[in-house]
């Protein structure tokens, strides 16, 4: 295939034609654009885009080369474009999902295989020792005992809700392990929701949280662009969650039991909850779905306490939270959190 006039092109969000011509070609390979896109590469031949790749945060992501270009180098380009650019951005861990077929590829560009859900997804990270430093750090936190709980939450805020499921989780453990869901994509920034649920969970002695880092329900564990059905997009999300869980995370602490709160609201955490419950304990994993606390008659949720708090309503919200995170909510240290929420509730209701 000939070059004509080979160029690398930034596609801003705002430019409809090369977005319309990176559409086409994702939807040629039977891929879609993800919503959390920030930042674009196309490769252009003469007047045709013949590649492009993306990354939002550290995952890379909704790559695709034309087929009557491959084998010329040309993925290789777009990768180290955006590598390029994530390394200019201060992110150097660097995560990438894709089809198993397309699995030689990304391991000849220097990736290593981390999990696999198969004749689905492989991810992939740019670290050969990434999850073994991950790993050897949560060992550090190795305690000894039979009945080896954990949960994971990400308390978005911290409620009495989440405090119930983990007193609940403690008494049933010898050791419990609360793993905080450490990817800062929720109203409340991670370091607040982690400081809230070392607080409120401060009583319990056999208690011991950790970040989730990038392995455990995270951005880079959730692929979206290549499966079109969402209850699909969640079974392998989960299946992969599980896969990571189960060989690497659990083996390290000992873990023998997950508990998770019941979902009666959510169809997503529904499916994620229903697969974890089939396919953990395969790996020898039990699982106890906790029923959820109920307050008032009205199930308590930390949706429903962001939506008290854009409604400036903190009497209610008193009832569903614990009081060091009222104690909080309330605070000077809290006025930013307040305005997005009520922000972001303004906009989307214009």
């Amino acid at each position: 295939m000939e070059f004509n006039n080979l160029q690398e092109i930034i596609v801003e969000e705002n430019d409809a034609p090369y977005l319309n011509q990176v559409e086409k070609l994702l939807n040629e390979q039977g891929l879609k654009r993800d919503k959390d896109i920030e930042y674009t590469i196309a490769i252009e031949n003469g007047e045709e885009i013949i590649a492009t790749g993306s990354f939002g945060g550290n995952v890379l992501k909704c790559i695709a080369v034309n087929p009557e270009y491959r084998g010329m180098g040309i993925l290789n380009m777009v990768i180290s474009n955006l590598i390029s650019e994530e390394y200019r951005r201060g992110n150097t861990h660097l995560f990438i999902y894709t089809k198993p077929s397309n699995q030689k590829y990304f391991k000849d560009l220097g990736f290593y295989k981390i999990a696999e859900v198969p004749g689905h997804i492989v991810l992939f990270e740019n670290r050969a020792d990434g999850i073994k430093k991950y790993i050897d750090g949560l060992k550090k936190n190795n305690k000894q005992g039979k009945k080896i709980g954990s949960v994971v939450v990400n308390c978005n805020p911290f409620t009495l809700g989440h405090k119930y499921l983990i007193e609940k989780a403690s008494k049933e453990s010898d050791v419990l392990h609360v793993f905080v869901v450490s990817e800062d994509r929720s109203l409340f920034p991670f370091k607040t929701r982690y400081a809230l649920v070392k607080e409120g969970t401060k009583h319990l002695n056999n208690v011991t949280l950790h970040e989730s880092g990038d392995y455990i329900i995270s951005n880079a564990t959730f692929p979206t662009y290549f499966i079109k059905d969402l209850s699909e997009a969640v079974k392998i999300h989960t299946l992969l969650d599980i896969e990571i869980f189960a060989k690497y995370i659990a083996p390290a602490l000992g873990i023998n039991k997950r508990f998770i709160g019941e979902e009666p609201i959510c169809k997503i955490t529904r499916i994620y909850n229903d697969t974890m419950k089939e396919m953990l304990p395969r790996r020898g994993i039990e699982v106890e779905e906790i029923p959820r606390l109920v307050v008032d008659g009205q199930v308590v949720s930390a949706s429903i306490v962001r939506q008290l708090i854009r409604e400036g309503n903190f009497q209610e919200l008193r009832k569903l939270v614990p009081e060091t995170t009222y104690n909080f909510i309330i605070s000077r240290e809290a006025e930013d959190i307040i305005k997005k929420s009520t922000l972001y509730f303004n906009i989307a209701q214009n």
